[in-house]
């Protein structure tokens, strides 16, 4: 049966791409068929706005094993080990259905670290909202952060951080991206059906209607009014069915029953058997009747493009079928043999006998089409980017910082991850709100400290300066906590890339993130890019969200943010420029404004700073390290103080000597960090910085329970009310109305 000539507009094809079809064909696609091309060729799947431009990004580094285009990204740590490090995004579905949103989007991105054969030790995600004064904001975030939490610790992986913001432009359009750390337990895996007549082993979770079009209905469009009739284009997840998937896959692999896995996410069946096929060369043929099914009566089309969760796909010799059918069946996983690998190239789809799907698998997987789309710089990015940037001075530094410490984007986030066990495997090295989590591997001394940092704010002022502060941030905060950044992963969340000015944007946060990767030695292993955020016409702010890895070569080296005893000298690292207010919370929140340029970056002080770091952790110079951002060295000093419950006192009046005594406070000028150490340490610190060229200043010593800042101070009992409570009085008073 042929389609309709009109139904590939509908499944979200273009006239053009259809007539790509019928060439790849050679004849009219079957109804099938086109279904299965209109998630292939989907921008979520396929990827053909951005391809042209992920090609400049670096992905070659001596510790990356695997770089872009498999289920994660595989990057050695120590000698004989490795970890699977990737991120994902599920914005359009948390928008939609937020608890079932973000459940299935921590469950996708499990299963691809399981994928590559690596046990997943570690959740991390970043969150972006509206203004909570906003009844549906709070709905949406409620949702999305139960749905986190409860699959993520139904499954029994921790969730160690993340980061939590809020802005007007993500009010119709959040952000909910999911980061995964796993370990490679015996060898590595990857997603190729290799082997003619090897079987084609489909198990996990039954097939059903769940999540029919995600890819290209949900994820490959923007929202408008009648976005909510797409609910059942949301999958619905079940933790405790993936954590008896995990334990089966890994005994798969174990056991090398398997030469080939890959999971079942967006597209379905059709997405791992064509891409399999097509990165080893070889054809599959799939008997679709041999599916487990769900429902009653499901079409092939259907079978063949649900999303339904908890799904793996294996490539497995015949003689190790009876025996990985067995390893299932012990773990109470359904497990069905659907087909075999061929060596005629195709992707084959039988159902009672008659063939509903005969295409190359090469045409499904890699031939979509890739489009240089028209970039065009905004015209009014000059005007915003010489508006004042809100740098004036206050009236009232206390009362400022008091201010700052209340914002929704600086406040404790505790009332989110206290709803995450961060716990699970006992590896994690204290616990969220730091700078970056410290994750010990399991049974070895070797741990990775992992972040992320997406400051859409920067970007939106300028997407190739704001993704470079993007990457720095992120390479920072591992750093802080005593690691040697290594690699990142990213989400790359924009606007509908249809529109010039939006792709512009992305080119230029390709751009960015080119150039502070290249330059602080961090290659891309891959991650996911997220288009068409946006509802009725507008846009998100352009928010690449990076994740960053760093190696500890022993856990014991890890660095905390908070302050560990009285006495200690503080110091800080780096120099302050005064007018880095471009794009600042302090901007936002003291003068409503959000305008000007991003803080100035240099990347070899950053890199500068990373060496610093890591080396003085290494020597243990250090008690506590805090990088310094948001709100700058203010906020930054509090948050030490909090951290450990112990004051200090500190005259940070040289630091900045140009600029108004607000600039020194609050100016988020980057590579800046402050350290507390021991007094004994303090001249083999200031050594050590001068090795690294990272001017370092002393500005104070810990003690007392005042935060002493000079100008003026504040009890630390007084900080910690306001910025505790901030986030649940906020969340309560926009339920009352």
């Amino acid at each position: 049966m042929t389609a309709d000539l009109l139904v590939h507009r509908e499944l979200g094809l273009t006239d053009d791409e259809l007539d790509q079809i019928r060439a790849e064909l050679g004849r009219e696609p079957t109804y099938t068929e086109l279904a299965m091309f209109s998630v292939m060729w989907s921008e979520h799947c396929s990827y053909k706005s951005s391809r042209l431009h992920l090609t400049k990004l670096p992905s070659k580094g001596d510790a990356i094993l695997v770089g872009p285009g498999e289920g994660a990204g595989i990057i050695e740590v120590a000698p004989g080990v490795a970890v699977a490090w990737k991120a994902e995004s599920h914005n359009h579905p948390s928008f939609v259905e937020p608890f079932n949103g973000a459940a299935t989007g921590v469950g996708g991105i499990i299963r691809d670290i399981v994928s590559m054969g690596a046990r997943p030790i570690a959740l991390m995600d970043s969150l972006r909202f509206g203004e909570l004064d906003d009844p549906r904001t709070r709905y949406l975030m409620d949702g999305v952060v139960h749905g986190i939490s409860s699959y993520g610790n139904s499954v029994g992986v921790p969730t160690v951080g993340g980061e939590t913001a809020f802005e007007d432009c993500y009010a119709d359009n959040p952000l909910v991206n999911v980061a995964c750390l796993g370990v490679v337990e015996h060898k590595l895996m990857q997603g190729r059906a290799t082997g003619t007549g090897n079987k084609v082993l489909l198990f996990g979770s039954s097939t059903g209607r769940d999540g029919i079009g995600g890819a290209s209905v949900l994820a490959s469009a923007g929202f408008d009014d009648s976005s909510m009739e797409k609910r059942p284009s949301v999958q619905v997840g079940d933790p405790f069915s993936e954590k008896l998937l995990i334990e089966a896959s890994l005994e798969l692999v174990a056991r090398d029953l398997i030469v080939g896995l890959q999971d079942l996410g967006a597209g379905g069946i059709s997405c791992p058997a064509s891409e399999m096929a097509a990165k080893a060369g070889t054809g599959i043929y799939l008997t679709a009747d041999d599916v487990h099914l769900r429902e009653q009566e499901m079409q092939p089309f259907e079978i063949m493009i649900s999303e339904s969760q908890e799904r793996m796909l294996a490539i497995v010799e015949p003689r190790c079928v009876d025996e990985a059918l067995a390893v299932c069946a012990h773990w109470g996983v359904p497990a069905r043999v659907i087909g075999e690998v061929t060596s005629s190239d195709r992707l084959e789809v039988d159902v009672g006998g008659d063939t509903v799907a005969d295409v190359p698998a090469r045409a499904l997987a890699d031939a979509a089409p890739v489009l240089d789309r028209a970039r065009q710089r905004p015209e009014w990015i000059d005007d915003l980017q010489a508006s004042p940037n809100g740098g004036d001075p206050p009236e009232d530094l206390a009362g400022a910082l008091s201010t700052l410490l209340a914002s929704p984007s600086i406040c404790s986030k505790r009332w989110v991850w206290e709803q995450y066990d961060h716990m699970i495997f006992l590896g994690t090295i204290g616990p969220p709100g730091g700078d970056a989590a410290v994750i010990r591997l399991p049974d070895r001394e070797v741990a990775v400290a992992i972040s992320t940092d997406g400051p859409g704010r920067y970007c939106y002022l300028d997407p190739c300066d704001g993704a470079r502060l993007a990457v720095a941030e992120s390479a920072r905060n591992v750093a802080a906590a005593g690691a040697r950044p290594v690699a990142i992963t990213n989400c790359l969340n924009l606007g509908n890339p249809e529109d010039p000015e939006v792709m512009w944007q992305f080119g230029e946060v390709i751009r960015g993130i080119s150039d502070a990767c290249n330059a602080l030695g961090t290659p891309v292993t891959g991650g996911n890019v997220s288009f068409y955020n946006e509802t009725k016409g507008r846009p998100i702010y352009p928010t690449p969200v990076i994740g960053m890895l760093g190696v500890l070569d022993s856990y014991r080296t890890a660095v905390g943010v908070g302050f560990v005893e009285e006495g200690h000298q503080i110091l800080l690292l780096g120099s302050t420029d005064p007018g880095d207010f471009g794009g600042s919370e302090y901007a936002k929140m003291i003068h409503r404004i959000v305008a000007g340029t991003p803080p100035k970056l240099d990347l070899q002080a950053e890199r500068s700073l990373h060496l610093l770091l890591h080396s003085a952790a290494t020597q243990g110079l250090m008690a506590s390290c805090h990088d310094l951002s948001h709100g700058g060295a203010a906020v930054a000093l509090v948050e030490c103080a909090m951290a450990a419950h112990l004051g200090f006192s500190v005259d940070i009046s040289d630091v900045c000597p140009q600029g108004e005594p607000h600039s020194a406070w609050f100016s988020e000028t980057p590579s800046r960090a402050v350290v507390s150490c021991a007094e004994e340490h303090v001249e083999t610190l200031a050594g050590l910085a001068a090795t690294h060229r990272v001017p370092l200043s002393l500005i104070g010593v810990t003690g007392g329970s005042d935060l002493d800042f000079g100008p003026f101070a504040i009890e630390l009992t007084t900080v910690e009310e306001i910025t505790e409570r901030a986030l649940p009085n906020t969340l309560s008073a926009s339920m009352d109305r």
